[in-house]
């Protein structure tokens, strides 16, 4: 079975971990341009990506529309009962599946997936029960690497390439 969704954490994945306030209370969070660009990719190679967060965030809905992210979830708890429900919708199982966490609210939903991953800085925790702790933090291309190393594994290297007029 080839992996057709990629479920994306955000805070520690998507992003540093840090949250920012400015003096009128405004949350700032900055995003990879390189986690962007193989996100994008990745949906143009006719895959699936969903983010499910623990927090709520008019940023996260920004970057995820931007990047064409349809299934989109926050202030969830309980992030593999959303996972199936998506699943469900695209008629696909947990084999299809690789997912991205950095700590322990992740747990649930990355044990299920086929495929599990971890940034480098996650939680002590969280590395003990992945299957890939990628060499990048989170908030600086690990999202990038995640789907590169999806990309190698699933043989895709020529259709990513070619996305991008690379020969």
């Amino acid at each position: 079975m080839s992996i057709e969704l990629i479920v994306l954490d955000v805070d520690g994945t998507l992003t540093d971990g840090k949250i920012t306030y400015s003096q009128h209370g405004d949350e700032i969070k900055s995003f990879c341009v390189k986690d962007g660009l193989a996100i994008a990719s990745w949906i143009r190679l006719g895959k699936a990506v969903a983010i499910i967060t623990g927090r709520e965030s008019k940023i996260v809905a920004r970057r995820a529309k931007e990047l064409g992210i349809t299934h989109f979830y926050q202030g969830i708890h309980n992030k593999k009962e959303v996972l199936e429900g998506i699943l469900s919708d695209l008629d696909l199982t947990m084999e299809n599946v690789a997912a991205i966490g950095d700590d322990l609210n992740d747990t649930s939903m990355l044990k299920a997936a086929k495929i599990a991953f971890a940034p480098a800085n996650a939680s002590v925790y969280t590395v003990q029960i992945v299957d890939r702790v990628l060499r990048n933090r989170g908030g600086e291309g690990a999202v990038r690497e995640m789907i590169e190393q999806l990309i190698m594994d699933e043989q895709l290297e020529k259709e990513y390439l070619a996305l991008w007029d690379y020969e």
